[in-house]
This record gives structure tokens, C-alpha cells and sequence, in this order.
């Protein structure tokens, strides 16, 4: 008997095959064959749910099904073609292009002929650039496939709008605990024999799963061949944290998924909640984000949502980013921990971000006005000949260091109070200060 390679088998190697039924993973020797053996998925599969309601029409339609990955996507995409009778074509936008999706257009011509309709299934389809997406398009509005696309990734942003307007999205969720336990009982049954997981080895398994069926499987398979091979018929944590390989939590670094995450690291600092702040940080720590890109979006934060109401938070977040730079991880880690638990309880204002918002847009549209001569520089006796710096007033040669009444904006601009400080931390200070500069400027202008 040959190996894979051409040769002989090694004679320290015993020829012989494993059972059929051990090369096919668990994972889909329990993909379910009907649409109620489906775990998950409720607020669309439930009784009067959206696509319970599309298996039921008796005609497909396209469809992007969006959600993290092991969800049940391409279970959904297969059980869609088994439900209408279609033939069942599958691509994966990692390795195909036009090419193939052309030569899959021609197996659905043929299929038509046959009198059989098509469902052409797209894995990936955020994968496909522009004008491979386009590729589908006639042959979707001609109807001679149903497009099913599968994605990880916003479609919003990921998928033509064109191909989008013809499609209607489904968003999927990941799994519950309690619908892995669905999943683990259904092992139990069909595949895992005697071997005995405890409690404590289950949510361990389920801690690591995060939500993704497949991966649920995959440990769980790799579990039972860990057991099998030491003759183990009962498995604990122990067990599974040396035996198995325990990746980080599912973590996308250019997805929906970081996006999403660091949005809410930046709303729980916003919204004043440290221990919400702590728990996504070390939520993206722990998945593999990179604590530098971290440490800069720390610094926006400060600068942002606290401002000159503590003027102490900018501080702390760049010595926490100078700090991560020295240590590295894992020690490193604890300054920015400390920074955004410092960020999160500190006074709160954006004033400062909305003045340079609006001033930028009133720049933008405005017309490049001239330096009013009296805040001009005077460096030669041209210039003072010319009136530059005449009537300048020195603020520190008038009372309280202000000079009353001064003007300091070009001609034609009227006073825009863009910078509003808030009521709390330093600004409250500040907002007194500017309160009593104008009743100085009143006062001045008055008289």
C-alpha cells in the first residue's frame, strides 16, 4: 500500500486505516440535515420567525447571512437548497474569481435544463472585491441562481450596494452556553460514547468555544481523541488545559468584530463605568489586540471625552503609553489598566472637541480672511510705517493682565462661542473665568 507521497509505508507505521467515520470531523458529522435539528438562531428560526417564514414560502429568495464565525451559516445555506429542491453550488470567495464563478454559472444552465433550479452559495463574500461581486449580479436578477452569500463582515461596508439591494440580510448571533449544552448532549449521544466530561471540563470548553459551534466541536473532538489515546473514560479542566490547545477568544484585528469591541471600550470611558472599561480592554488584550494601538486610542479618550475639565487624565494616558513602551506586555498592561480606570471616573467634557469641530468647519467654508493690522508683527520700519501692531494692547500692562474690550478675530467675524466649557472638574473654573472676562468686555465696550 502506497502513502499519500508515492512511497512505501514505514515499516515502524502499521498500515492500516483508521475507521471511515473517524476521518469525518464532529463538527459535520453533526451538521444538522434538517432545519429543526438547527441549535441557535431562535430570533430567526423560531415559530413565525423570519427565515422559518422563508422556508416556508416555497420559493427561495437571496440571502447574506451575517454573523461571527460557526454560527450555522453554510448549514443554513444547504438546508435552504435540500428545503426547495435546488441544486446546491458553493464557492469560496478566498479561492475563487470570475473564472469560477463562470463556470458555475454554466453548472446552473445546466441544471436548468434539467429542470433543477440552483442556489449558489458564496462563502466569504466580503472577500470578493468589486468587480467579482458585480459577476454575480445578472445572473442573480435573471434569476437563473438564488444567491446565498455568507459573511463575517459588515455588509453595509463589505458588500456592493447594488448586490445588497437585491438581498435580503440576516444577521446571526453566537451561541449561548446554554445552546452549546444543546450541542454537548447531542455529542454525547451520537458520537462520544462512554467518555464522561465534568461540569467543570464543560465550562471550560464552553469558555473557550466563545460562542462558535464549530470550535465547540472541534475541542470537544479534540478531547475525546485526548482521552481515547491515555484510556481515559472520565475528563476534568485538568485535564483539558494540558492536553488541549486553548487558542485566545475569538478576536478579529481589521473586523467587525475589534471595531465593535473598541467602540465599546471608548463608550464605557464616556459613559463613566470603569469596570465595564477594564472588562473590554482586557477583552481585546486577551484576544490579541495590539496594546499600542490600545494606548493611542486611550490618549484620543482623554482628549476627547475629559479635555481641559481634568487636564490630569491627558497626562496619565501618555505616561501610561511611555510606560507600555518601556515594560512591554505583560507589565506594560497594568498602566494602561490604570489609565482607563482613571479615565472612566474623571470629570467629563467634550468642549473642547466640539469648539475645534466647529471652528474647522467655519474654516473650512469661510474665506480666507486677512490678519487685522493691529495683531500684525512689526519686525521693520515698513511695517510700523504701514500701521502693523498699532493700538496693539499689551494684556499684561492692563488691570488683571486682560485687556478689556481687545478684539482678537479677523474683521467681519462676530464672536462665535465655539468653546462652551461644562459645569464640572476644572472646567467649572474655567467657565467662571470666562464668565467674568465677559462682564469685563461688556463693561469696556460700554463706556
Amino acid at each position: 500500500m502506497s502513502d499519500l507521497f508515492g512511497g512505501e509505508p514505514s515499516p515502524s507505521m502499521p498500515a492500516v486505516a483508521a475507521p471511515q467515520s473517524d476521518w469525518v470531523p464532529m463538527a459535520e458529522a453533526l451538521r444538522p440535515a434538517v432545519l429543526a435539528d438547527v441549535v441557535g438562531q431562535s430570533h430567526l428560526l423560531g415559530e413565525g420567525r423570519p427565515l422559518t417564514l422563508a422556508f416556508q414560502s416555497g420559493r427561495p429568495h437571496s440571502m447574506i447571512l451575517w454573523g461571527p464565525p460557526g454560527v450555522g451559516k453554510t448549514t443554513l445555506a444547504r438546508l435552504s437548497a435540500q428545503a426547495f429542491g435546488c441544486e446546491f453550488v458553493a464557492l469560496s470567495a478566498v479561492f475563487s474569481g470570475v473564472k469560477d464563478i463562470r463556470a458555475a454559472m454554466e453548472l446552473a444552465q445546466q441544471n436548468q435544463a434539467r429542470g433543477k433550479h440552483t442556489i449558489l452559495f458564496v462563502d466569504e463574500i466580503h472577500r470578493f472585491n468589486k468587480s467579482q461581486q458585480d459577476a454575480l449580479l445578472p445572473y442573480a436578477e435573471s434569476g437563473l441562481v438564488t444567491f446565498i452569500g455568507a459573511t463575517t463582515e459588515n455588509p453595509s461596508f463589505e458588500v456592493n450596494s447594488a448586490l445588497l439591494s437585491r438581498a435580503q440580510v440576516y444577521v446571526l448571533k453566537s451561541l449561548t452556553d446554554d445552546e452549546l449544552r444543546q450541542l454537548l448532549a447531542r455529542a454525547r449521544a451520537q458520537v462520544l460514547g462512554d467518555l464522561q466530561i465534568d461540569e467543570a471540563a464543560v465550562t471550560t470548553l464552553i469558555g473557550y468555544a466563545d460562542g462558535d459551534a464549530r470550535r465547540f466541536l472541534n475541542l470537544l473532538e479534540q478531547c475525546s481523541r485526548a482521552a481515547r489515546a491515555t484510556a481515559l473514560t472520565q475528563v476534568d479542566a485538568a485535564f483539558i488545559e494540558q492536553a488541549l490547545t486553548l487558542n485566545a477568544r475569538r478576536f478579529d484585528k481589521g473586523g467587525d468584530n475589534f471595531h465593535d469591541q473598541i467602540s465599546a471600550l471608548h463608550k464605557s470611558v464616556r459613559g463613566s463605568s470603569p469596570d465595564a472599561a477594564l472588562y473590554w480592554l482586557t477583552r481585546m488584550l486577551d484576544g490579541g489586540a495590539d496594546p499600542r494601538y490600545l494606548s493611542r486610542r486611550i490618549v484620543r479618550m482623554a482628549w476627547e471625552d475629559i479635555g481641559l475639565a481634568d487636564p490630569r487624565a491627558m497626562q496619565i494616558a501618555n505616561d501610561a503609553a511611555q510606560t507600555y513602551e518601556r515594560l512591554g506586555s505583560p507589565e506594560g498592561e497594568l498602566a494602561l489598566a490604570q489609565a482607563v480606570i482613571y479615565l472612566a471616573v474623571a470629570a467629563k467634557s467634550n468642549a473642547g472637541y466640539v469648539a475645534y469641530n466647529q471652528a474647522r468647519a467655519f474654516v473650512k467654508q469661510d474665506q480666507s480672511r486677512a490678519v487685522p493690522v493691529h495683531l500684525r508683527n512689526a519686525p521693520t520700519r515698513l511695517m510700523k510705517d504701514l500701521g502693523y501692531g498699532h493700538d496693539y494692547r499689551y494684556a499684561h500692562d492692563e488691570p488683571n493682565a486682560y485687556a478689556a474690550g481687545e478684539t482678537y478675530l479677523p474683521d467681519g467675524v462676530a464672536a462665535p462661542r465655539w468653546y462652551q466649557p461644562v459645569s464640572r472638574g476644572l472646567e467649572l473654573k474655567i467657565g467662571e473665568k470666562m464668565a467674568q472676562l465677559a462682564q469685563l468686555d461688556a463693561q469696556a465696550r460700554k463706556s
